[in-house]
């Protein structure tokens, strides 16, 4: 598996995968209702963010975003968001984008990151940022409307780099 910088020609693969995921409704805090045009506007990044794919054998398997968690004076905190294909799931995709992320952060200086909504019922995501060194710093209670399991809390987790 390769993990490369996205371009404007992976959005036919990307499109589909964030798609996907934001009509689940279970994992992300994005509308549903969103057009391609907005999908694109708000995963892909401008710089300094950056976004990448990983693809093998020609086919991209997951995609993921990161940048600076907020401006100013907060810009030394990075952010990350992943999302993986249905096929791919469970295969280490999530994990290799990950350990990207935290790789790119680190070479870009950032002194630490910081995931701001990660829905408390996404055990699988919650246990592998856990693996990865991110410690749960608090949840806001309720704050995601999961499709069949009500109101669910977000974890904001964080790790020093």
């Amino acid at each position: 598996m390769l993990i490369r910088e996205f371009t404007e020609a992976d959005w036919a693969q990307v499109r589909p995968i964030v798609a996907a995921v934001v009509t689940a409704a279970d994992t992300f805090p994005y509308d549903p209702a969103w057009p391609a045009e907005v999908l694109h506007d708000v995963w892909v990044e401008r710089p300094p963010g950056h976004t990448v794919v990983a693809e093998e054998d020609g086919t991209l398997l997951g995609t993921a975003k990161m940048g600076p968690n907020r401006p100013g004076p907060g810009s030394h905190v990075a952010t990350a968001s992943f999302m993986v294909g249905a096929a791919a799931r469970g295969r280490g995709v999530g994990r290799a984008l990950a350990e990207y992320a935290l790789d790119w952060a680190r070479r870009q200086g950032y002194a630490a990151m910081q995931f701001n909504a990660v829905a408390e019922s996404n055990a699988t995501a919650v246990r592998l940022y856990q693996r990865l060194g991110f410690t749960v710093i608090g949840t806001v209670p309720e704050a995601f409307a999961h499709p069949t399991l009500g109101r669910v809390g977000l974890h904001v987790m964080h790790r020093p780099l």
